[in-house]
């Protein structure tokens, strides 16, 4: 089973790429890749640029799912939305692939240093993905990041940290019976 890891962002501090670190062991050696976006990048998306023809960042990233059996993608949050560097690419791939997540079963996940857990990024990521070929099996937020994270611990709230784990088992269980 191959599962590509990713936070939807290129900080170089990203907490949302820090909890998709924090989630590979929770899975077999070996089963996940985790990418930083910052290897793939794209121009802004416009239909000019589009007819110069489609930049090699986005081929590659495409590429990268298509070689995966699954996706565990972290939705970083800006302003409520998508990050523009991850919308972007989005846009471009889409553009090339308009079912771009290849039916992969995805994992998806948000933090922020907020209550809510950049779970505004996180819901819009589960109502549009399925449209552009991403089965979301389940989600988790992680809200207040730097109250419930710890850099040497992990998810420090025994509450969230048993609920990721559960439902990365459950989504383990899902995968090992599609491989099946």
């Amino acid at each position: 089973m191959r599962i590509l890891g990713f936070a939807a962002s290129t900080s170089s501090t990203s907490i949302n790429k820090k909890l998709v670190e924090y989630t590979v062991p929770l899975f077999p050696a070996g089963e996940v890749e985790v990418i930083d976006l910052n290897d793939y990048k794209v121009p802004p998306f416009s239909v000019d640029q589009e007819k110069q023809g489609f930049p090699e960042g986005a081929k590659l990233f495409l590429e990268k799912i298509k070689q995966s059996d699954a996706i565990i993608c972290s939705m970083s949050e800006h302003n409520r939305n998508w990050t523009a560097c991850f919308k972007n690419l989005f846009d471009w791939c889409s553009r090339i692939e308009l079912k771009l997540f290849q039916e992969r079963p995805m994992f998806l996940m948000s933090t922020s240093p907020g209550g809510y857990g950049g779970q505004n990024s996180l819901n819009l990521a589960k109502t549009v993905f399925p449209q552009f070929g991403g089965q979301v099996k389940d989600s988790f937020a992680l809200p207040k990041y730097y109250e419930n994270f710890d850099e040497v611990n992990g998810i420090v709230n025994s509450e969230l940290a048993a609920e990721l784990k559960e439902k990365i088992e459950k989504y383990r269980s899902e995968l090992n019976e599609v491989a099946l």
